[in-house]
């Protein structure tokens, strides 16, 4: 815009000259147009209009000065002004940028993480001093220090921790690094989300082999089980019998089993009003003639 200015002005002076020793007023009249244009390019060159939620950083022959906030500013000619955005961006690391992480076991994973970043209005200096522009920002500060704590995160985990029981911890363990690693830089972190997390092919696999001997071991267990408490049921079964068996035994005299047998026959007689009852308080168990058709 400034060299549109001074080319206009110089078109002005010309044109005024040329026609200054003619009397058609034409000449006069386009040096006097060129001159306005030539003036109203140089004020526009000279003004610059931040967008809303963007932050300028002037630099002029070379020296960077103070960050410019949203409106319009004044500024030389000869400055040049780098815009960044201070609305959040997302950096998504997935598909072809995926983060291929190790586990403390040396296992394969894959990590899909969501990084919403933006910049700090009163770093922006030193920002653009680091990296230049707002892309140069994400290549050159926020993508490889995040790529890092990922990885530093997971190799401290398991492959089960990884991708299963422990991916809540590790996803607010990798939040907070990388916060704490790009906020003095004037990179504001506002969140980072662990969106998902696979094994590899092989890593599978041994997951896959894992959990088949983790159930044929609990299938193992659970017989062992089994038997053991059939075993258990036979043996205080066996002990009852035993215990009984010794009761009776302990029970029984020769009184007792004379009485059994009278109380026996008496329900016999009922049917055969005469029999021998085979009873006795001896040793030769003499037997006893009942005729119940006789009192």
């Amino acid at each position: 815009m400034f060299v549109l200015s001074v080319l206009l002005l110089i078109a002005a002076v010309v044109l005024f000259l040329v026609g200054r020793g003619r009397t058609a007023g034409s000449w006069k009249l386009g040096a006097a147009l060129s001159a306005v244009a030539g003036v109203l390019a140089g004020v526009f060159s000279c003004v610059h209009v931040v967008s809303a939620y963007e932050v300028g950083v002037p630099v002029t022959f070379g020296r960077v000065g103070s960050p410019l906030t949203s409106g319009v500013q004044v500024t030389s000619p000869f400055t040049d002004v780098t815009s960044f955005s201070t609305r959040p961006v997302d950096l998504d690391l997935n598909d072809k940028d995926v983060v291929e992480v190790r586990s403390s076991q040396g296992g394969v994973l894959y990590a899909d993480v969501t990084i919403k970043w933006s910049v700090v209005p009163g770093k922006a200096v030193a920002l653009y001093r680091l990296a230049g522009s707002e892309d140069g920002i994400q290549e050159r500060l926020v993508l490889p220090d995040s790529r890092e704590i990922i990885r530093n995160v997971f190799a401290k985990h398991t492959s089960e921790e990884g991708y299963a029981s422990a991916r809540e911890q590790i996803g607010s363990e990798i939040a907070g690094l990388v916060k704490a690693r790009l906020a003095p830089r004037g990179i504001d972190v506002t969140a980072v989300n662990l969106r998902n997390v696979r094994p590899s092919d092989r890593l599978q696999d041994q997951i896959d082999k894992k959990i088949q001997q983790e159930q044929a071991t609990e299938r193992a267990r659970e017989a062992a089980r089994t038997a053991k408490a059939e075993a258990e049921r036979k043996r205080i079964e066996a002990e009852g019998i035993a215990r009984a068996n010794k009761i009776i035994q302990q029970s029984l005299s020769d009184k007792v089993l004379y009485n059994q047998c009278l109380e026996a026959y008496k329900e016999a007689a009922k049917a055969n009003p005469v029999y021998a009852v085979p009873c006795g308080t001896d040793s030769g168990g003499t037997p006893v003639i009942v005729n119940s058709g006789k009192n």
